[in-house]
């Protein structure tokens, strides 16, 4: 439980990230950015690896730079289903969730999957 509700603060924080740095990106609302937030992680599990079998064809074709499509659609998808969050076109969209995935990733860097710190010390010799 501990380490969801870090990941789900980790997406907050990249929706915060981008609905302040990206002009096209606007959420209202602290409650609109944790229902943000929950609803893109449900969308990342349950529709964007349909979407990506039906679609891995073109991904292929397209070296893997048809993902950032279709990171770019389920951002958009989650903007239209929320009330309170507006993305302004496509561009925005994908740039949205560039910001989303670079801040959930740097994040992760620290954090195991059971929500602990993690950081890794290498000694020299």
């Amino acid at each position: 439980m501990r380490g969801f509700i870090l990941r789900l603060l980790i997406i907050i924080l990249g929706l915060y990230l981008a609905s302040r740095f990206l002009s096209g990106v606007s959420i209202s609302g602290p409650g609109s950015f944790v229902l943000a937030a929950l609803l893109l992680g449900l969308v990342n599990a349950v529709i964007r690896p349909l979407m990506f079998l039906l679609t891995l064809p073109l991904t292929i074709l397209t070296l893997g730079l048809f993902i950032f499509v279709l990171n770019g659609l389920m951002f958009g998808l989650v903007a239209a289903l929320l009330p309170g969050f507006a993305v302004a076109g496509f561009g925005s969209a994908i740039l949205g969730a560039i910001v989303v995935s670079l801040t959930s990733l740097f994040a992760s860097w620290f954090i195991g999957p059971d929500g602990r710190y993690e950081i890794l010390v290498r000694a020299r010799r």
